[in-house]
């Protein structure tokens, strides 16, 4: 994913001359030759998050559109107050991509980690779109079309990837249909591979999306009985508040699952941490079918 987003940018930096990049150092020997082109759109602030933000609103505001990249944790945990005040008060929209997703860059410890990513960016309000690619063939598409617009952007790259891309998974993509009435298995991004053998030989609907800000609502209605379980790529239960509101006048059940608030103290690598928070296929399977059997299922 890391290397499509960077043969984008690139493309975008040649054909569009409001195209601008703000680096703090991360990636910055992969656009050096694209930096000597464009030096005046092409800006590495160094170790300085907070400054890239800040950057990227002065940008803005000129009329260009700011591409703001580095890893997840530096990118909106570190700088979440520039974000609020540089982008989000001053009423002006970038893209912010990030890498390392939830634990990626499990080796490198807790300051690495970002599972809260989506979550803060929540709470800057309704406005802003977060895509999260399940496959690299998703991610040219999901840039190029935030390029042209002025809106806030977040677009969340993983290591982690499906076998199969779905570029037109803006909205709820059934994969696998249920019975009437079936439970509805909402898969976002990197998940899909684990949910649908978890999920095998289950009477329920699986659905995919990309793109959980704005959460498919009329998607979601049309698609869910009265259980639905929700798996995310971050922190548990990030958009449980948005099903829960599009579902206040239908009686249902909700199964959030994702990365656990808990902090494991561990290092190890992405499938570790995939397995200890039950993202497994293994996991997800004991979770969902318990969850089911709950009900009588």
């Amino acid at each position: 994913m890391r290397a499509a987003f960077i043969d984008s940018t690139v493309a975008l930096l040649d054909q569009d001359p409001r195209t601008a990049l703000v680096l703090a150092d991360i990636s910055a020997s992969q656009f050096a030759e694209a930096g000597r082109r464009h030096p005046d759109r092409v800006l590495n602030v160094g170790i300085r998050e907070q400054l890239m933000i800040g950057v990227a609103g002065g940008l803005a505001l000129t009329g260009l559109r700011p591409i703001v990249h580095t890893y997840a944790t530096f990118l909106v945990d570190r700088t979440y107050e520039q974000i609020k005040l540089d982008l989000d008060h001053q009423g002006v929209g970038a893209v912010l991509v990030s890498i390392g997703a939830s634990y990626d860059g499990s080796a490198e410890g807790r300051t690495h980690q970002s599972p809260g990513d989506v979550a803060l960016i929540d709470s800057l309000g309704d406005g802003w779109t977060v895509r999260v690619p399940g496959h690299p063939d998703e991610v040219a598409p999901l840039l190029r079309h935030a390029a042209p617009s002025d809106d806030p952007v977040y677009l969340r790259l993983s290591e982690q990837r499906n076998a199969e891309a779905y570029p037109d998974a803006d909205r709820l993509r059934v994969l696998r249909q249920g019975g009437t009435n079936a439970p509805l298995v909402v898969a976002v991004g990197p998940t899909l591979d684990a949910v649908l053998p978890a999920t095998e030989a289950m009477d329920v609907t699986v659905a995919y999306t990309h793109t959980p800000r704005p959460f498919d609502t009329a998607g979601l209605r049309a698609l869910a009985g009265t259980e639905v379980v929700l798996v995310e790529p971050y922190l548990a239960g990030t958009s449980s508040a948005v099903v829960s509101r599009a579902l206040a006048d239908v009686p249902h059940r909700l199964l959030a699952l994702g990365v656990g608030q808990t902090d494991l103290r561990r290092y190890g690598g992405p499938a570790d941490h995939t397995r200890w928070h039950g993202l497994d296929a293994a996991g997800l399977r004991l979770s969902i079918s318990a969850f089911l059997g709950s009900a009588g299922r």
